[in-house]
């Protein structure tokens, strides 16, 4: 906000032009990326509508963690490859699994395929 302005009267303010803003009551904000996942504890989240769009401004404590989601690969899910592609390297399959994230038709594909990967 602008400083020595009163809050009540920045709300009008932008009332008057059409920004309606909320406060939301947020314990954790986290953000979850491809390898990182952005964590914001203690957030203050305010939702701002202008001209038809929706944003959000949070401000708080940031940290940061690596994304390690880890891919549970079954021996159903080996087997299923195996059949499919009739490879029997089971570390090859698992290995095109976990590429794929577990997506038995990508790494199928992946297995049938090897020069287009």
């Amino acid at each position: 906000m602008l400083p020595g302005v009163d809050p009540r009267t920045m709300k009008n303010m932008m009332a008057k032009m059409g920004i309606k803003s909320t406060d939301i009551k947020a314990n954790r904000v986290t953000i979850e990326c491809d390898d990182i996942d952005i964590v914001i504890d203690n957030p203050q989240v305010t939702k701002i509508e202008m001209q038809g769009t929706t944003s959000f401004q949070v401000v708080g404590d940031v940290s940061e963690s690596e994304n390690d989601a880890d891919i549970e690969i079954s021996d159903d899910d080996i087997n299923m490859v195996k059949e499919k592609t009739g490879i029997e390297d089971t570390e090859r399959i698992r290995e095109a699994l976990e590429e794929s994230n577990g997506d038995i038709a990508q790494a199928i594909l992946k297995l049938s395929n090897p020069d287009e990967s």
